[in-house]
């Protein structure tokens, strides 16, 4: 029976193959890791660096839009999934400015994505869930909502009225 020698009493060839596998063992067991864990932090990243899908959905025909008046419209939601049910539809407040015009405002809140009413007698746009009002042009009278409604693009095209959808705008509040 022979015995072991110490480390320190090891040929220096053999001292170093066992260093060597060491750190090859220890090196492919960084990138087989690495190789699990990618898929992982892909799908937790990605929706950081993908771009919102915009769509244009026609909402009605030039000739159902006054000039000076609000307007309700809906349309199915840009980026809907199967178990939505209700929530696929979304909705905007439009006002023709004049003959050539359009202005169009999310109907999401800015504080918590409630949907605003349009408020003919004093002419505001208001949420009922929290408090908040905007003024027609859409920005911020009072209440909790950190910015304006979301001004959607307009266009009209073989005389319908489209507007540029995306997901819904919401802006993320501290809450203190």
């Amino acid at each position: 029976m022979s015995k072991q020698q110490p480390p320190s009493a090891q040929p220096c060839c053999q001292q170093q193959r066992r260093t060597f596998l060491t750190r090859l063992s220890i090196g492919l067991s960084a990138v087989i890791g690495f190789m699990i864990a990618l898929p992982g932090i892909g799908f937790v990243l990605a929706p950081v660096f993908r771009k919102p899908k915009q769509k244009w959905r026609t909402v009605g025909k030039l000739a159902d839009f006054k000039v000076g008046g609000f307007v309700l419209v809906q349309y199915e939601d840009p980026s809907p999934v199967a178990w939505a049910g209700v929530t696929a539809t979304a909705g905007a407040w439009i006002r023709r400015a004049s003959e050539s015009e359009f202005i169009a405002f999310s109907i999401n809140c800015r504080h918590l994505g409630c949907p605003v009413r349009w408020v003919e007698d004093p002419r505001l746009f208001m949420c009922p869930c929290h408090g908040g009002v905007y003024y027609e042009d859409g920005t911020v009278a009072a209440g909790p909502p950190p910015e304006p409604l979301e001004r959607l693009n307009v266009r009209i095209r073989a005389g319908l009225v489209e507007i540029e959808t995306g997901p819904t705008p919401l802006t993320l509040t501290k809450l203190t």
